[in-house]
């Protein structure tokens, strides 16, 4: 018998109207299990019998006595056929759906015979060939898809949660530290397959894959364990911290970004993964780093980068073959050009915080030299970091107010040359 559209419409229907209906499994040596589904599916469940001999279902709810039962394949519920009336369907065949039709009502569910699927495994090992970033693994054993369909035909996968676990390496950022760590992990499939696939892992580990969740719930569960496993794949991760200096007359790089007015320091640091035996910064200036014109093999180091331009910096590691490698984060240090500018006056005397103290504003100076003389020629200051500044004292005390005289020789660090000279004068504001 063929079902009419408008009973597979009612079928279909999600609305509080469509109630839902009561089904009791008898018989069998394991309790049916029930799986929810979308309301879409027209189905009420899907149930899963470890096996349908001896198993009977009863229809719970009023009219039971007057049921009708069919029974339809994959091409759905438009070509159902009648097998039984009354409240039971004794002997009910497995992995087929099911009609029953009470009192104007259809209620339909799809019943798997696990049996027809049942879990073996008998192996896992590693596959002959691997990638840097997958794992293969092959199995010995047999767990098919379990299908099922809905009223009308649609294909849907019913998963057998099938579990791969075993052990990689995390990254790792707290409080105490940054570093990789022994993590557990695991993927899930919904059938068996000859050959998995899964994440790389990142440390020594073996392979456990058991399953699956219906055998589970039945305490039957399977499970079978790798030999060891070596990591070939590698990660890194890496960090760049810029040396912060405040002072107010240096002309600096904006927030946020590396580089700015040189020396410019920076320290590096990088976190591997077990087997990245080869491992190295690399420094270019171009961004491709077709030159590379630094090799550093520390994993954490601090670099002061004294040229103007742009300077290229990432971290490289492969194993020991350099069958499996990793480039990480690039970084851009960019130093400005030079320039120096020296003011002609300050007020130390009344110390108000404004003008106490002569500096020069500068940018990307990598070598300096500032001496201050008096009128008579006398040296009476000298400092080497631009930073600093004359305080308008010689010996602890102020000097008198007048004119004074600064001889500058500076570099920057995209190699301009600076011999100035000039007057100061210190002003007495009363």
């Amino acid at each position: 018998m063929r079902l009419s559209e408008s009973i597979i419409s009612v079928l279909l229907c999600a609305s509080p109207l469509c109630a839902s209906a009561a089904f009791e499994w008898t018989g069998g040596t394991h309790p049916v299990l029930t799986e929810e589904v979308a309301s879409s599916t027209g189905l009420e469940a899907v149930y899963v019998a470890s096996s349908v001999d001896g198993l009977s279902v009863t229809f719970v709810g009023d009219g039971a006595e007057t049921a009708v039962w069919s029974r339809f394949s994959a091409l759905g519920a438009g070509y159902a056929e009648q097998v039984a009336t009354g409240s039971v369907l004794p002997s009910p065949e497995g992995d087929m759906g099911y009609v029953v039709e009470v009192a104007g009502r259809q209620y339909a569910f799809w019943l798997v015979d696990y049996s027809r699927h049942e879990l073996s495994l008998s192996s896992v090992a590693l596959s002959e060939s691997q990638s840097c970033g997958r794992v293969a693994l092959d199995v010995s054993g047999s767990g098919d898809e379990i299908a099922y369909y809905s009223v009308n035909g649609r294909h849907f996968t019913l998963s057998r949660d099938i579990t791969l676990e075993y052990r990689t390496l995390s990254y790792n950022d707290d409080l105490h530290g940054h570093g990789y760590r022994e993590t557990p992990a695991s993927e899930t499939y919904e059938y068996l397959r000859p050959v998995l696939s899964a994440p790389a892992p990142l440390c020594s580990t073996d392979f456990t894959l058991s399953g699956d969740r219906f055998m589970k719930a039945w305490g039957r569960e399977a499970e079978v364990t790798s030999a060891a496993y070596e990591p070939v794949s590698v990660e890194a991760r890496t960090t760049a911290e810029q040396e912060v200096r405040d002072a107010s007359n240096e002309v600096n790089n904006p927030t946020g970004s590396l580089g700015g007015s040189a020396p410019c320091v920076v320290t590096f640091d990088a976190a591997v993964t077990d087997a990245a035996i080869f491992r190295e910064w690399q420094f270019s200036r171009t961004p491709d780093f077709d030159d590379i014109s630094l090799h550093v093999s520390d994993l954490s180091f601090t670099y002061s980068f004294e040229e103007d331009g742009v300077t290229y910096v990432r971290f490289y590691c492969a194993n020991s073959d350099a069958s499996c490698d990793f480039y990480g984060e690039t970084y851009e240090i960019s130093i400005g050009e030079s320039f120096l500018k020296c003011p002609n006056a300050f007020s130390p005397f009344n110390q108000d915080g404004v003008n106490d103290e002569w500096k020069v504003a500068y940018s990307s100076i990598v070598s300096f030299k500032c001496t201050i003389f008096n009128r008579s020629g006398h040296k009476i200051a000298s400092f080497s970091d631009p930073s600093q500044g004359w305080d308008g004292k010689n010996g602890g005390k102020f000097v008198p107010s007048g004119v004074y005289y600064y001889v500058i020789k500076a570099r920057g660090a995209d190699g301009r040359e600076y011999n100035l000279s000039g007057d100061i004068n210190i002003v007495d504001y009363k």
